[in-house]
């Protein structure tokens, strides 16, 4: 295998020169920035020219695990030092990379409480990197909980990702929390709620949601501000165009009606008690899939209520001229539907869930690739393959939103302008998913502005 000389871009050295000068640090990077890269380059000169640590654990979406850390550390010629045991698979197998005498140990976040709890193998890292910190911003998680209690074992921790307050600022406590232990934001959920939030939505004493304080953004941005950094992609890279574009599809008076009875029936049902999170989740996924154009019964059986997506999808495939298209789905009917629209237009396609797949869409082999955000949404580099994604079903998950759209908007796409199209039922949840991925975005930009790496 050819290595390559390692040329940072400013930005890069600028990221690598702050992990190693703090103990602990927040890397804000947009998609497409070389995060692997930057924290490799500085944990490579932590081991081998300061001789600051020995021993390294990244903990990181198994995708990632698999794809990312071990290539990256083949790819580039400054790094070939380096030996990384990735810990993934049965649990032979991960016991096994972890008795591997190596610099860095890579294992997948699911298995962070069996590590720590079960495995039987000493931790002794002294050196922690969390890829994708967001995963960790549920402080009542198993894997959370497991992290926090080995947490005060290791004197070097850095956070990466790109989506760190996806859902608002309350996301934010507990990723600070595991890297500081409490330092900036609290040790305690409750006295943070109290010191920057305020109730918002409740029923009685049952609170749903809270609100920031005036000026809480800014005073959280100046507690964590010393040990973070951010980086948008646009302000380093020559990054293609983004556009994106919405396709309203619009349902018959039956077809609506028959949403409206759906929406009304289900919501009847939760008037005589307290509407949970539980409940109101099954009720937005009911919606969502009325608005894609079927629903799943009481039998577990997909029952098609209209075919205007699948319709607009149709046009949106002919108007690409044969330009390969990603599309994006979230309900399994959404992919069974798709697929069977494609193979009655005699159109070649895949699902992007193995290797192989992956590697003849990037070299062009395809002229439509089906994608789920969950499976899908960290790590994969499809920019190779074409410039046009399609959000068949929308997702509320703005990281799994933005992830996905980086997979092929970052640095790599050799297309001018990246289109991220949107079919959208009008008059259906569907305009409040939008609305309110647009609305997290606003909460997230801020904080990313906020700390902004000053280059």
């Amino acid at each position: 295998m050819v290595r390559l000389n390692y040329k940072p871009h400013h930005y890069q050295q600028y990221a690598t020169d702050f992990i190693e000068r703090n103990s602990i640090s927040a890397i804000l990077l947009s998609m497409g920035l070389g995060k692997t890269v930057i924290t490799l380059t500085a944990v490579n000169d932590l081991l081998y020219d300061y001789f600051d640590v020995g021993k390294v654990l990244v903990i990181a979406p198994l995708r990632v695990c698999t794809n990312v850390w071990k290539q990256e550390t083949d790819k580039w010629l400054h790094l070939q030092g380096l030996k990384v045991s990735v810990a993934v698979g049965t649990e032979r197998e991960r016991l096994a990379a972890l008795k591997v005498k190596a610099d860095i140990y890579v294992i997948n976040r699911e298995n962070t409480q069996w590590l720590i709890e079960e495995s039987g193998v000493p931790f002794d890292f002294d050196m922690l990197v969390i890829d994708e910190l967001s995963s960790f911003k549920n402080y009542q998680s198993k894997r959370f909980r497991s992290l926090m209690k080995v947490r005060p074992k290791v004197k070097r921790v850095v956070g990466l990702t790109g989506t760190p307050s996806s859902n608002g600022l309350m996301d934010l406590w507990a990723q600070f929390r595991l890297l500081d232990m409490g330092q900036r934001l609290g040790r305690f959920i409750g006295k943070y709620r109290t010191d920057y939030f305020l109730p918002d939505k409740r029923n009685g004493q049952v609170i749903f949601s809270y609100k920031p304080l005036p000026n809480a953004e800014k005073r959280i941005y100046d507690k964590i501000g010393d040990i973070t950094i951010s980086m948008n992609a646009t302000d380093h890279l020559q990054m293609p165009e983004l556009l994106m574009v919405e396709h309203p599809v619009r349902l018959s008076e039956t077809e609506l009606e028959r949403y409206d009875e759906l929406k009304r029936d289900l919501v009847l049902t939760l008037t005589g008690g307290e509407v949970t999170a539980a409940n109101a989740a099954a009720l937005s996924g009911k919606l969502c899939q009325m608005a894609n154009g079927a629903v799943y019964g009481d039998d577990g059986e997909a029952i098609e209520t209209h075919s205007r997506k699948l319709d607009e999808l149709e046009d949106l495939i002919e108007q690409a001229n044969g330009k390969p298209v990603l599309v994006a789905y979230w309900f399994q009917h959404d992919k069974t539907r798709i697929a069977e629209r494609l193979q009655k237009l005699h159109i070649p396609f895949t699902q992007l869930d193995k290797p192989d797949t992956i590697t003849r869409w990037n070299n062009g082999e395809l002229p439509v690739a089906l994608i789920h955000p969950a499976s899908a949404g960290h790590g994969l580099n499809l920019q190779a393959g074409g410039s046009t994604l399609i959000w068949f079903g929308l997702t509320w998950s703005l990281e799994l939103y933005q992830q996905t759209n980086a997979r092929l908007w970052r640095q790599g796409q050799s297309a001018e302008t990246v289109v991220i199209h949107h079919i959208l039922t009008e008059h259906t949840i569907d305009e409040q998913i939008i609305s309110a991925l647009a609305q997290k975005d606003r909460t997230q930009s801020a904080l990313i502005a906020a700390v902004k790496a000053n280059l």
